[in-house]
């Protein structure tokens, strides 16, 4: 018997959801400058599907990001959540990957755009590791 991996998600607020069905086709994380500046982050993790094995809930609100790139995000809480790109990924959806409800469930299997990456990522094992805020253990 064959086990579906079934895998679920939201934005910060909820009013936007998703559940996926079946392997992903990938997990990346992103380090051009365009998903910096979207999600304000050093880096973006993207969780691939085709479009057929996601179904999400709510309406995101989506502007064009590039010639032909879409972002959506949900307009109450403004969360990132999906990348479209039918010319750079035909038939797929990116999925924001931290808004996965166990991001531990599927570990990254690559990097993309390692030629933006932000230099000192090259230090971040070398950092100071606190289990909560420091001074808060």
């Amino acid at each position: 018997m064959k086990i579906e991996i079934q895998r679920k998600g939201k934005c910060h607020c909820g009013a936007i959801s998703y559940v996926t069905e079946g392997q992903e086709v990938y997990h990346s994380l992103c380090h051009c400058t365009d998903c910096r500046r979207w999600s304000g982050a050093p880096m973006v993790g993207w969780i691939a599907f085709k479009k057929d094995q996601i179904k999400i809930t709510g309406s995101p609100n989506s502007y064009a990001s590039s010639k032909n790139g879409t972002r959506e995000f949900c307009g109450n809480c403004g969360t990132g959540m999906f990348y479209r790109n039918e010319v750079l990924l035909p038939g797929l959806i990116d999925v924001h990957s931290g808004t996965l409800d166990d991001l531990s469930s599927s570990p990254p299997d690559s990097q993309v755009m390692i030629k933006e990456r932000v230099s000192w990522l090259d230090h971040f094992e070398k950092l100071l590791k606190f289990h909560s805020y420091p001074g808060k253990d």
